[in-house]
């Protein structure tokens, strides 16, 4: 992957961290990468998880219920 146009200053704070973790900047832009990614997948299983606190409990037959309905039909016939 090649990053064009990167700010004077966010390129000097990457290659500072990772003077300071010592490691390549490449390496220390790979960390950083994936520490967003991490935070960004945490938040949107957290909005899931109050999305579906705010729906509560569904009536009806699970999806495992119906596949099971569905597959018993398929059998019969």
């Amino acid at each position: 992957m090649v990053i064009r146009n990167m700010g004077d200053a966010t390129l000097a704070g990457v290659k500072h961290r990772a003077k300071r973790h010592g490691v390549s900047a490449e390496e220390e832009a790979r960390r950083s990468l994936a520490v967003v990614e991490r935070a960004e997948r945490e938040a949107a299983l957290a909005r899931a998880d109050a999305i579906r606190k705010m729906n509560g409990p569904q009536a009806g037959p699970t999806s495992l219920e119906l596949l099971r309905r569905d597959r018993g039909r398929d059998e019969e016939a």
